[in-house]
């Protein structure tokens, strides 16, 4: 078997590099001292993403994307994952579910998204509804012309920005009939509840958003009624890959922005790498980027190979529980290598060390990805995971 990258995806990862190291990382102290970026920043950046051609990497050329294999979107992520404060958000990733949108719903919606002209933002998780989708209280019910869509939701990444929601409600309250709608925030009874903070200092909020009564036509929903699991199901996979790409690419940087540090620190007159604590601590970095790259590596390409939804979904939830788990340790130990430094907002490691660890919670927390593997593992045998 050839492992080895073709020039073409050569070419990309530089490519993918280059636009982030002078696209992206440029605006990350601005980021972190503004909990978010400007929209003059924000603009610039969009007009950058479409001068590189990087708009929409998961979508067809056909519906204004990149038409990117799920082999290339990694490349570019793990580049991405680099930049602190989320910044990589601004290039935008249309919801994967959206391919299945009507032809009028994709000249409305898809294609300009994809074009940059609007944004999507996905709202699935409630105040007590997260791991467990099936407990959504937000309900769609059928009325003359459409349906009336009450409920709340928390989370709701890039929210402050995006113009309209895909929303995750059961039809008539049966959660046998989990649907998605697409809801435009301008609509009446779409209400902005609050703007939680947290921990890091992303680009873009996570608000919550409340849902009063809300009127959307028959022509507003995405796919069938009742199919709103499965293609949440498919989302997810899309988000676990690159959460694990990205963060690949965070583990890299911070155990680059280490290794630079160990090598040219001298104390007792010698570099700190010198000594063996630092450098098993590099060493373990090391194998443990190796390890968790290859992983992501080997299942990127295997999914563009076939077309098994639910053997994705399974190995997807063990590519992401291993990838979050480790950029936390690798992060974690770049900080100790740094010392006082590495406790430092200006520096990249602290904020990495910040940033991920939200990627053991959300698009499924750890212990969520243990129990789909440990379902996956009851169904099909220990092979799923070690057979191939």
């Amino acid at each position: 078997m050839d492992f080895s990258l073709s020039k073409e995806h050569q070419a990309l990862q530089a490519k993918a590099k280059e636009f982030t190291e002078q696209v992206l990382y440029p605006h990350e102290m601005e980021c972190e001292e503004n909990d978010g970026i400007s929209k003059e920043t924000h603009n610039q950046i969009i007009q950058q993403v479409l001068d590189w051609e990087f708009n929409a990497p998961n979508h067809s050329k056909e519906d204004g994307g990149q038409g990117f294999s799920i082999f290339e979107q990694t490349i570019l992520n793990e580049q991405l994952g680099g930049a602190t404060g989320a910044i990589w958000d601004a290039l935008w990733y249309p919801s994967y579910p959206m391919r299945f949108a009507s032809p009028q719903q994709k000249e409305e919606y898809l294609i300009p998204t994809c074009q940059g002209k609007r944004r999507d933002a996905y709202a699935i998780t409630e105040a007590d509804a997260g791991s467990d989708p099936s407990q959504c209280t937000t309900r769609a019910d059928k009325v003359d012309g459409g349906w009336r869509i009450n409920g709340e939701k928390w989370f709701v990444t890039i929210g402050d920005i995006a113009d309209y929601i895909l929303v995750h409600a059961h039809v008539d309250g049966d959660v046998n009939k989990p649907t998605v709608f697409f809801v435009d925030k301008d609509l009446p009874g779409v209400e902005l509840k609050r703007t939680p903070l947290y921990t890091h200092h992303f680009a873009f909020k996570h608000p919550e958003y409340i849902f009063n009564d809300v009127f959307v036509g028959d022509d507003k929903v995405l796919g069938e009624v009742g199919q709103g699991y499965d293609m949440t199901k498919d989302w997810f996979v899309e988000a676990r890959l690159g959460i694990a790409a990205r963060c690949v690419g965070a583990a890299i940087r911070a155990a680059n922005e280490a290794n630079e540090y160990a090598a040219n620190r001298v104390q007792f007159g010698q570099s700190i790498r010198d000594f063996q604590a630092v450098e098993f601590m590099l060493a373990d970095m090391a194998v443990e980027i190796m390890a968790a790259k290859s992983m992501l590596y080997r299942l990127s390409w295997d999914i563009d190979q076939n077309n098994d939804r639910k053997m994705n979904h399974a190995r997807a939830a063990a590519l992401k529980l291993h990838c979050s788990e480790m950029v936390c340790r690798v992060c974690d130990k770049a900080v100790q290598v740094m010392g006082g430094r590495g406790y430092m907002r200006e520096q990249p490691v602290e904020r990495l060390w910040r940033d991920t660890r939200v990627d053991r919670i959300w698009e499924g927390t750890s212990e969520i990805q243990r129990v789909i593997i440990g379902g996956q593992i009851k169904k099909r045998g220990m092979e799923i995971y070690t057979g191939w």
